[in-house]
């Protein structure tokens, strides 16, 4: 017996939905990665996303009046999104970014779109999953690409101006990741459309968590089509298939409402029992019955690249502005808060953290836009991103406090903390999407060979044996080769090469490449000992995806820090957390993998071709940690640039931090010479800091105009450390109240 044949009766058979999710989509940097050759010319080649002038308008214009429209608090304590909110939506074209000018879109780049969404992220993950889900996975995505003309003519321009609102039906009670299994069905059959008998679909379906579907006008919906009268061909199951069916069509059922969080978007149900539709409702027409879930999975780019990749960055940006501005606000035994080492560690891995998710975004967007749909980059987006963003909120939560858990209209980190739980859950659970997809996507797209090989042992051809044979002599050759170039950077430092010109990259660049060296011969030794049985072992080839995910994010990081930042001397130690980081993160995955793989031969193996012990695994310094504490707390450039997704509107919690933060550093030599004199000269009794500061005006220490400014500092100061107050039943006091309330207490 042949070994093609041999290995036939052993590996487990490919789903007809995993073969089209494998086929799906593009391969870009992470082959690289996964090959252990990361193509850092080709990361350097890549052509900047700008924002044109009409993107850049837009932001200025329309995404800036939106942030003003909104009350999050509000929106949070309310039932519904305002209406004049949605009408807003609606004018401007929110609900059109991907659509072409030609339907009346406003055709923006993914650059833009993830720089719209993150936005209003920053503000209000409500308006923001309102926003996106239009300009995500649904009907305007698979009418671009898979619709008929007519389709298209029809829809797109509703759908472009807000006439019409979708949204797209997928998940059902009994089939969530297992997207394949719905129960959801459409029988092929004979019924009357429009005065006429005509073969159409008589479709059934129970679906849930579909955001939008409660105020939808125009449902996309996701089944399988069986023919058992045979009126279409000889096959009886035709595969999932994916149509387009107004409200008001007789039978559909939309409305019914979850609560997500509390976080107000509309997210529901739709149901519909034995609703004949006509072939045209098909996306495409009736040659598309059956191409259903191939659509699906190549139109996902736009969610998990642009969407909640961007929920994550605002998450991370709105996180780093708080943290930073109030830990340096805010005093306790004399000091900023910033200034304690226990606050620097969180401080800093905010910080570091924030640098790496916008280095991700950028490259993840640039990537969509240059035409491609990189499966694999979507997946590590999707769910690093959106962990990261979980991680460095928790950080913010932790760091502000007393101050992030009292909710009102001031708190600027409430609304981001409730919304992560859904970020993390939706387009994929987090869980499912590092356990299952991004090896074992990756490693099938990424491997040269690989592919090809599963294709010829799933063969039926019986002359499959002669081409068999020539692309295992190849995978062969390859795995050497890995197993070679692992050895030679992982025990002689100097083969790893690196091409920056930055001393301060070519030290990590070095790292990435013996990493991804390593990585290579652990992805062969594991497809070649446990074979199909890797793909039970999600635990496993979890952490070979970790390996390549972390990757990737420094390779993102090495192209901002080189091509995105204004000063680079500013923004080292931000690049240097960031990757300390996530190397060491990728060297634990590995350290993890060797550790927990179970053949001991094989683990003996790969510690020597590796050089990998439990002690391989780098840390990030103390003083690294304390010197980006530090250099966030200033008001400079890299700060900026690494919070401008948060749009501060007048009197909302982010401005009133923001003026304390800018007041503060404004008058931080005048606070120098206050206490410098209070500790030669103190107030005695000492009241208040107002009453300091008069006193040491009246002594002549300080003038008129600095006491003026430091009285500034001082109110915008007491307005950023407050929290909101309420009567007892909740209602909001003002601030004259809340003050008024503060010094009865205080007398």
């Amino acid at each position: 017996m042949s070994i093609r044949k041999s290995l036939k009766k052993v590996l487990p058979p490919i789903s007809v939905t995993e073969q089209e999710a494998l086929d799906a989509g593009d391969i870009w940097l992470e082959a690289s990665i996964y090959q252990g050759k990361p193509d850092m010319q080709a990361l350097r080649a890549i052509p900047q996303a700008k924002l044109s002038a009409d993107e850049q308008a837009f932001i200025d214009g329309p995404v800036q009046e939106l942030l003003g429209l909104i009350d999050d608090f509000e929106l949070a304590n309310g039932k519904h999104i305002p209406d004049e909110i949605l009408a807003f939506l609606k004018k401007h074209r929110f609900f059109s970014m991907i659509i072409p000018k030609k339907f009346g879109g406003l055709e923006f780049s993914p650059y833009a779109n993830s720089t719209i969404v993150a936005t209003i992220a920053a503000k209000s993950g409500a308006i923001a999953v309102t926003v996106m889900v239009p300009n995500s996975l649904g009907p305007g995505e698979l009418l671009m690409h898979y619709g008929t003309k007519e389709q298209q003519d029809y829809y797109l321009p509703r759908l472009a101006v807000g006439d019409d609102i979708p949204c797209f039906a997928l998940t059902s009670p009994e089939a969530g990741s297992d997207a394949g299994g719905i129960p959801d069905a459409a029988i092929v059959t004979k019924g009357e459309w429009e005065g006429k008998e005509v073969i159409g679909l008589k479709v059934s379906w129970d679906k849930r968590y579909i955001t939008l579907a409660p105020i939808a006008t125009v449902l996309g919906l996701a089944f399988k089509v069986f023919d058992p009268d045979q009126l279409l061909g000889e096959k009886l199951e035709l595969g999932i298939t994916c149509a387009l069916l107004p409200k008001s069509h007789p039978g559909v059922e939309l409305g019914n409402r979850h609560d997500p969080m509390g976080q107000r978007f509309y997210n529901g149900t739709t149901r519909g029992n034995d609703v004949f539709i006509p072939m045209d409702f098909i996306i495409g027409g009736q040659k598309n019955i059956g191409r259903g879930w191939q659509m699906l999975v190549s139109c996902l780019g736009a969610g998990r690249g642009i969407s909640l990749p961007a929920m994550g960055v605002a998450t991370g940006q709105a996180a780093l502005k708080a943290s930073a501005e109030y830990s340096f606000v805010r005093e306790q035994f004399g000091l900023p808060i910033g200034r304690f080492e226990g606050i620097q560690g969180k401080l800093a891995d905010i910080a570091g953290k924030t640098f790496l998710l916008e280095s991700m975004r950028v490259l993840t967007t640039e990537g969509l836009g240059l035409g491609l749909k990189p499966s694999v980059v979507t997946a590590i987006a999707k769910y690093h991103m959106t962990e990261l963003g979980r991680d460095v909120m928790n950080s913010a939560m932790d760091i502000l406090a007393g101050k992030a858990i009292q909710r009102g209209p001031q708190n600027t980190l409430s609304g981001g903390y409730s919304s992560l739980p859904i970020a993390i859950t939706v387009e994929g659970a987090n869980i499912l999407t590092r356990n299952l997809m991004i090896f074992g996507q990756g490693a099938m797209r990424c491997h040269p060979y690989l592919k090809e090989m599963v294709d010829l042992i799933h063969s039926d051809d019986h002359s499959a044996d002669g081409e068999f044979n020539k692309v295992l002599k190849k995978t062969v050759s390859f795995s050497v080769k890995n197993a070679f170039r692992s050895l030679g950077k992982s025990y002689m430092p100097f083969l790893r090469g690196a091409e920056s010109a930055l001393p301060e990259v070519t030290k990590y660049e070095k790292r990435l490449n013996a990493l991804s060296a390593k990585l290579a011969p652990m992805a062969d030794l594991s497809l070649a000992v446990l074979g199909g049985d890797l793909k039970k072992a999600e635990l496993l080839s979890a952490r070979l995806g970790d390996v390549m995910s972390y990757l990737y994010g420094a390779m993102a990081a090495i192209r901002f820090y080189e091509q995105r930042v204004e000063d680079r001397k500013l923004a080292q130690p931000y690049f240097e957390y960031a990757m300390e980081w996530t190397l060491q993160q990728a060297e634990q995955a590995l350290v993890d993998f060797i550790g927990n793989f179970p053949n001991t031969a094989t683990r003996g193996l790969m510690r020597l071709l590796t050089c990998t012990y439990t002690n391989s695994v780098s840390g990030i310094s103390d003083k690294l940690s304390c010197e980006l504490a530090l250099a966030s707390m200033q008001d400079n450039s890299i700060k900026a640039q690494l919070t401008h997704l948060v749009r501060p509107v007048a009197g909302d919690g982010n401005d009133i931090n923001e003026q304390a933060f800018k007041a503060k550093h404004a008058v931080a030599h005048l606070l120098g010479k206050v206490q410098k004199a209070l500790r030669k000269e103190p107030v005695i009794p000492f009241l208040s800091f107002e009453n300091a500061l008069n006193k040491l005006q009246e002594r002549g220490v300080v003038t008129a105009q600095e006491a003026e400014m430091l009285h500034d500092y001082n109110e915008k100061r007491k307005l950023a450390v407050r929290v909101d107050e309420f009567n007892f039943d909740l209602e909001p006091l003002s601030q004259e109240k809340s003050d008024s309330s503060a010094k009865k207490d205080a007398a």
